[in-house]
């Protein structure tokens, strides 16, 4: 037996030393040699198992942390709150240079950018606000009442 044959060579060697053991000792020891050999055989299987179950927990974490930081994830309502009271503090100043250089075009642009920020804020938070709904067997083009 080999390393390369796919079996443990400290497995091998301690079945080597067990079964040498045997011979030194005789018969009567068979039952202890045996178990002493399982109970090496079950540490190093609970050791290969406590390896995997934290190699899965790890990335299972690993994948709840990058999901975290997706943008779609991190929709809260602070973040839509604030994001809501920036747009309108930044209003006023974009409504008085609007106002003030373009008249009523100009406010009305002013007013047309700080609503299409907000539509694709909204659209960024919740993906399936503006999709059209269809009807079952109805007009594709039609809205969802």
């Amino acid at each position: 037996m080999t390393a390369t044959d796919g079996r443990d060579p400290d497995l091998t060697k301690e079945l080597d030393a067990t079964l040498r053991a045997r011979r030194d000792l005789g018969e009567e020891y068979d039952a202890a040699l045996v178990e002493s050999f399982l109970e090496k055989i079950d540490r190093r299987i609970d050791g290969a198992v406590e390896r995997r179950v934290r190699r899965v927990l790890a990335e299972e974490r690993m994948t709840a942390a990058r999901e975290s930081r997706s943008p779609r994830s991190t929709d809260s309502f602070g973040e839509r709150f604030g994001f809501g009271i920036v747009s309108l503090v930044l209003a006023i100043p974009l409504s008085a240079i609007g106002g003030g250089v373009g008249r009523l075009p100009g406010l009305l642009v002013a007013w047309a950018g700080i609503v299409g920020v907000n539509i694709v804020q909204a659209a960024r938070s919740h993906p399936g606000l503006f999709a059209r709904a269809r009807r079952p067997g109805g007009d594709e083009d039609t809205w969802k009442d």
